[in-house]
């Protein structure tokens, strides 16, 4: 079994340091930070984080093609492998196309513009040239890194949607595909088995990490508070696929997108998540996540990624899972 964090990149940078060395102790493989607009930068943190652990991999979870150039990924992604030991996995995807818009950016073909970047970003780490005349991306013979990268960074695909989910299985080292609930696996796994199929490979050979949200704490009401903050802000901008899971639709998300992003009313949009919406994540104590993860990993997942909030004190619930849970499915 293998066991990771995701986080986004809205607490300061000490605090990552201090969540990350608590990973460690605690025995996590993988420590992933997102690189979200107009919050703190993945890129920064993951260098602090390299900086201050010895063992942990590190990754993006995600970056994205359009605002961040596949040319200037590739040398973020060299630079941090470099630097953090070869610890540095690329966590990739399409982004959100509701916050891309925020920069006036329209995410115009997700799928060729996720599948072209990966293929210039092998070229380019493994020293090639990539002239590369596609659908998202038109680079010349002069797209090369001008230094030797240490390796093959491992790209890791960001997926919620049966296109992007089939490239899991099609062509990435690893996938991150959200499971919002956690029961959502069922569904998302035979995408992912079909591109593997497709491309004639052996699906154990990909690091399917189960992505799920979880807020523990021995205080219910105060794990609540903590998942309804995080539903709140990227409800909306969850695949049809996940909404489908909980019986609900864009419309259902739309008062809370307009609280947040519109009024910045936070209390506002928490106090319109509904139970079904709470279904997302898994709310409790360590037992009860246990319970609800026993049935994900009898379905065969190898890679259980705990993602935030975490609870209302994240560096405890990193701990709680680190002597509570982990031990539970390591044996």
């Amino acid at each position: 079994m293998k066991f990771s964090l995701r986080l986004n990149n809205d607490l300061t940078v000490r605090e990552y340091i201090h969540l990350a060395q608590a990973a460690e102790a605690a025995g996590f493989d993988q420590f992933w930070v997102s690189h979200d607009l107009f919050l703190r930068a993945a890129p920064v943190i993951l260098t602090a984080v390299a900086s201050a652990t010895q063992q942990i991999e590190i990754g993006t979870c995600i970056a994205n093609p359009y605002s961040v150039n596949p040319a200037e990924l590739a040398m973020f992604a060299a630079t941090l492998d470099e630097y953090s030991g070869g610890r540095f996995n690329l966590g990739l995807g399409a982004g959100a196309a509701s916050f891309l818009k925020w920069i006036g950016i329209e995410q115009t073909r997700p799928l060729a513009a996720v599948t072209e970047t990966a293929q210039a970003l092998r070229l380019l780490l493994r020293g090639d040239r990539a002239a590369i005349d596609g659908k998202f991306l038109k680079w010349t013979d002069e797209a090369y890194l001008r230094f030797k990268a240490e390796r093959s960074v491992p790209i890791y695909l960001g997926a919620m949607s049966p296109n992007m989910l089939r490239a899991i299985g099609e062509w990435a080292d690893g996938g991150l595909p959200l499971l919002f609930p956690p029961e959502h696996y069922a569904t998302v796994l035979p995408y992912i088995q079909e591109g593997a199929t497709l491309a004639g490979r052996d699906l154990a050979q990909i690091d399917i990490a189960a992505c799920v949200w979880c807020s523990i704490s021995e205080d219910r009401e105060a794990a609540l508070d903590a998942l309804k903050e995080k539903i709140a802000y990227y409800g909306h901008a969850m695949s049809p696929l996940i909404w489908d899971q909980l019986g609900l639709t864009a419309a259902d998300f739309a008062p809370l997108e307009h609280a947040v992003m519109v009024e910045n009313d936070m209390a506002k949009a928490k106090s319109l998540v509904t139970d079904a919406m709470l279904r997302i994540g898994i709310v409790g104590t360590a037992e009860d996540v246990v319970k609800r993860l026993d049935a994900l990993v009898a379905m065969g997942v190898r890679h259980l990624s705990f993602g935030p909030p975490l609870g209302p004190d994240p560096l405890t619930a990193i701990r709680t899972i680190g002597w509570q849970v982990i031990p539970h499915f390591r044996g």
